[in-house]
């Protein structure tokens, strides 16, 4: 395996389902001349025309609607939201329209469609750029949840979900492009929606997490493992479809979890995984389960101020002693 960056990972996966499936194509704010706001369309344009790598007025509205129209008609459109915000643009269209079409009409009509998008907590980009609005969708019955955190992962969901004949919204993260590396095969592989992901096993303690909490996940299983405290890391890698039994599985045998999320507290990821596993293993649980999420307040510009509302390594580590007994 050769260790590539998140965004190489994507960038193989839209040239490698582009090449396989002709009606694939791209379309978004930037994505073909300068090759994508991160650069994840780079080059795309070159290699497959005008045509199939359309850069589009700023109008999120019409991304997705044009998506939308394209994808019943047998296109399979892979449509960049540049923010994960500015969804609020276009909820009207994912809301009443790509969430609902395919069960209004009976199953006679597919969308094979993938809104890309990017969260971006940490780059100091203000509230109306750091949007972690995932809670959103999930909660909006019809459309498909990714939220890969390593390169691997998001290569191998993000061809499962251009191969999908339903709409997949595909939540990225602007901190994870560059900054985040790791192996990837150089053969063909997808990965299944709703297949969780033990990214490091342990037996004192579960950590959900998903995205940038993966990461500092890790982190913080490194540094309890030096006080003796094992923590097992899962991964959904899709929120919906969710993978409660390898999450049930880990608790059944740690007895302690801690949900994490880059989101607010209120009403979002956490909460519902939190409830789904206090309502299905509650006798296996020696406590309640407890999250690590950001503060309930817009994000602020300042970086220190930024920093100060986001959920951090330490604060993984105080919540597990903390659990611990310790």
């Amino acid at each position: 395996m050769r260790e590539i960056t998140y965004a190489q990972a994507l960038n193989e996966a839209l040239r490698e389902e582009m090449k396989r499936d002709p009606m694939v194509v791209c379309l978004g704010e930037d994505i073909g001349v300068i090759g994508g706001n991160f650069g994840v369309t780079k080059g795309l344009q070159v290699e497959f025309g005008r045509e199939r790598v359309q850069d589009t007025p700023i109008s999120e509205d019409a991304i997705v609607g044009l998506s939308i129209g394209a994808s019943l008609v047998g296109v399979h459109p892979v449509a960049e939201i540049m923010f994960s915000t500015f969804l609020g643009c276009c909820m009207d269209e994912i809301l009443n329209q790509m969430s609902a079409i395919r069960y209004m009409s009976g199953g006679q009509c597919t969308l094979p469609l993938v809104v890309r998008t990017a969260n971006s907590l940490g780059r100091s980009g203000a509230a109306q750029h750091s949007g972690r609005p995932e809670a959103w969708i999930m909660h909006t019955p019809g459309i498909k949840v990714a939220v890969p955190a390593m390169p691997y992962d998001a290569k191998g969901l993000l061809k499962t979900a251009i191969r999908d004949q339903n709409p997949v919204l595909f939540f990225e993260h602007a901190i994870a492009y560059y900054g985040v590396k790791g192996p990837v095969p150089d053969e063909e592989y997808t990965i299944p929606f709703g297949v969780a992901d033990i990214k490091r096993p342990g037996k004192d303690i579960t950590i959900v997490a998903y995205q940038m909490m993966v990461k500092k996940g890790l982190e913080a299983a490194e540094i309890l493992s030096k006080e003796g405290i094992e923590a097992e890391i899962v991964d959904p890698r899709t929120l919906v479809p969710l993978d409660m039994g390898t999450i049930l599985n880990s608790v059944k045998k740690t007895h302690r979890v801690i949900v994490t999320s880059e989101e607010c507290a209120t009403c979002g990821v956490c909460a519902e995984i939190a409830f789904r596993i206090g309502n299905e293993a509650f006798d296996y649980l020696d406590m309640p389960v407890e999250r690590v999420t950001a503060a309930d307040v817009p994000v602020p510009f300042s970086p220190v101020l930024e920093k100060y509302i986001m959920p951090k390594t330490e604060d993984i580590v105080d919540k597990v002693r903390l659990m611990m007994g310790k």
